[in-house]
């Protein structure tokens, strides 16, 4: 036993510990927070997905809500750290471990894997668990990756991306918060991108690692007709667009489209399937409070719009619906999937952009919902969520779900994991 009273302690938006039982409550609400199936398919009937980034943000948005909407069984890939004598685990390892539990509650076949999903070693795994497991077909693949950087399997060179606007320096008003909590708008500006970095930005977090999958999986035979894949991606607001899509970041969602379309005809004519790119809303993720500007105009759109915001678990759920065929998909001119128009609408974005333009450290309380956002930071790393006892010692030794659990005895080839 390895309990523990775990209090936050970040560095700005960076916690250097998770709470056990709060990830497992904050997992628990949104699964409770996604509408069944509309009907209950049998356990060898449901379909096999292959989540990729399942463990945080959209991707396990997409896995909570694939499992409970869609009745998906299948394979979440994503890279945590488990807990040590000194620190706690990773909020995604908790969260991994909270998912894996409510789908075996719900009947689902549901494998965990933690390692490298850039490594070919993980896609061999991967391909084993499909051929071995799940009858050799697979229907979906979902790919949510940020990482910073990426190891070519091929060359062995290591890429890192990076957030720099392109062509000139960038400033930009952005949201800190003091160790007393007290929340300041700073100015701060970030240099234009140099030498390589678009290039090895798009190398990490463009389409390539995406494609090497759809790749190595169609190499073994293992997609099923009418097999569908989709990236998960963000536009945003003409607000964010220097540092984000007209940015090295921007670079890379430009590729993942490009690859997207590629993918798209290939599938189409091999499969009869399709590759689509998703444009989700703004969220607090791990990944977009690292984004210079972000914070800030997550909050003043959460002052905007209050309840109207749409959470990562209803936009997936509307994704599910449209991969299924229970609804249909909302498609733009260039053949993307739109889950973020109630964030940009003309009305609400110029609601914004006039908060924006006002906002101070003297008067940011007033256009802001700075207390939602706080909340949300915290409730990543599982902290601020109701119905936890912060008091009170918890277990920090959780294990990883077997993967060999329910209906298992299948052993992959161990995945090689780095950091």
């Amino acid at each position: 036993m390895t309990q523990r009273t775990i209090t936050p302690r970040s560095r700005g938006f960076l916690f250097l510990d998770a709470h056990p039982a709060g990830c497992e409550r904050a997992v628990e609400d949104m699964w409770s927070s996604v509408a069944g199936a509309p009907e209950a398919a049998s356990a060898g009937d449901r379909p096999v997905a292959l989540v990729i980034g399942s463990s945080a943000g959209y991707g396990l948005a997409a896995t909570v809500a694939g499992l409970k909407r869609a009745g998906i069984r299948g394979i979440g890939v994503c890279f945590e750290k488990g807990p040590t004598e000194r620190r706690t685990a990773t909020a995604g390892w908790y969260r991994t471990a909270a998912t894996a539990r409510l789908a075996r509650e719900a009947g689902s076949d549901m494998v965990f894997l933690n390692g490298d999903a850039f490594g070919d070693a993980m896609k061999d795994q991967v391909a084993h668990l499909l051929t071995e497991r799940f009858g050799g077909r697979l229907d979906h693949l979902i790919y949510s990756v940020a990482a910073p950087r990426r190891t070519d399997p091929d060359s062995g060179t290591t890429f890192a991306s990076v957030l720099k606007p392109i062509g000139a320096p960038h400033r930009t008003k952005t949201l800190v918060f003091g160790a007393d909590g007290t929340p300041e708008i700073r100015e701060v500006e970030t240099g234009p991108a140099e030498g390589d970095d678009i290039e090895q930005t798009v190398a990490v977090m463009g389409g390539a690692d995406w494609e090497r999958w759809i790749e190595r999986l169609a190499g073994r035979g293992l997609l099923a007709g009418g097999f569908t894949t989709v990236a998960l991606s963000y536009i945003g607001s003409p607000l964010t667009a220097a540092i984000y899509r007209q940015g090295t970041i921007g670079a890379a969602k430009a590729h993942l489209e490009a690859t997207a379309r590629r993918l798209d005809e290939r599938l189409g004519a091999s499969v009869g399937g399709r590759a689509l790119t998703s444009v989700n809303g703004a969220a607090v993720t791990q990944s977009s409070t690292a984004i210079p500007g972000i914070a800030l105009y997550v909050g003043l759109l959460r002052g905007v719009l209050g309840d109207r915001v749409v959470p990562p678990a209803a936009q997936l759920t509307e994704l599910w619906d449209g991969l299924t065929g229970a609804a249909g998909l909302r498609l733009d001119d260039e053949g993307r999937v739109r889950l973020d128009t109630w964030e940009l609408g003309d009305d609400v974005q110029a609601a914004v952009a006039d908060r924006w333009d006002r906002a101070t450290t003297a008067g940011i309380a007033a256009l802001a919902d700075l207390d939602w956002f706080g909340a949300e930071v915290r409730r990543l790393y599982g902290f601020d969520v109701d119905g936890v006892d912060y008091d009170r010692p918890v277990e920090t030794a959780v294990d990883w779900p077997d993967p060999a659990g329910p209906g298992g005895g299948v052993h992959a080839p161990a995945a090689t994991v780095t950091t």
